[in-house]
């Protein structure tokens, strides 16, 4: 008998299936994802990126300019200016011959101006503390609520001081033409706002991933 000999086939190797892209019309070949189209992502994501360092350096300079305003309202002493004579919270100071400084007054009405200058600090500081805590722990989408409540309770605590300053330095220092407010009293006034402000923001702030 005689035996036919079989034709043998080449082996072929198995075809390994494309790899796959999830569009939003569902799974796609690889190969029909445009590269134009990769671009773009990858240009978007970076923007955003860039967006929310920019939003996050403009909070932390934002509180910075704060916390700076409250310390130089708090220490320096130009709450009150009368010539070659200087007054702010802590001493009042003459320049002239000689410079020379004498404790301020003991009244409760200023200690209370003292303390709500020094609170506003404080609250200030631990907000920035907070702030740089809770980006490193809250979880994805939630809101910097704390950080925000010390901003603004720094803030009050600023219109407190500056607004009993106001009211009662005539208890202090009589009233004359050539009294007038320092600079350090303005700065404390426009440190009101901006910490609202940045409280504000950081209430209505959300983390991002």
């Amino acid at each position: 008998m005689a035996l036919l000999a079989r034709r043998e086939e080449p082996s072929t190797l198995p075809q390994l299936p494309s790899p796959k892209i999830y569009s939003p019309g569902g799974w796609m070949p690889n190969s029909l994802v445009c590269p134009t189209a990769r671009d773009k992502s990858g240009a978007a994501l970076l923007a955003a990126t860039a967006k929310m360092l920019l939003l996050l350096l403009g909070i932390i300079v934002l509180h910075v300019t704060v916390l700076v305003l409250l310390f130089v309202s708090t220490i320096v002493s130009q709450w009150l200016v009368n010539g070659e004579h200087r007054a702010d919270l802590w001493q009042n100071c003459t320049s002239g011959s000689s410079f020379h400084c004498l404790a301020s007054s003991s009244n409760e009405w200023l200690q209370s101006v003292q303390a709500m200058m020094i609170l506003s600090v404080i609250f200030s500081v631990l907000s920035l503390f907070l702030f740089f805590c809770q980006l490193f722990t809250l979880t994805k989408g939630g809101r910097f609520y704390i950080t925000g409540v010390f901003q603004i309770l720094a803030g009050l605590c600023v219109m407190s001081g500056a607004a009993i300053f106001t009211v009662r330095h005539t208890d202090w220092h009589q009233a004359s033409e050539n009294t007038s407010y320092g600079f350090a009293y303005i700065l404390a006034w426009l440190a009101l706002p901006l910490a609202l402000a940045s409280g504000i923001v950081y209430v209505i702030l959300r983390k991002r991933e």
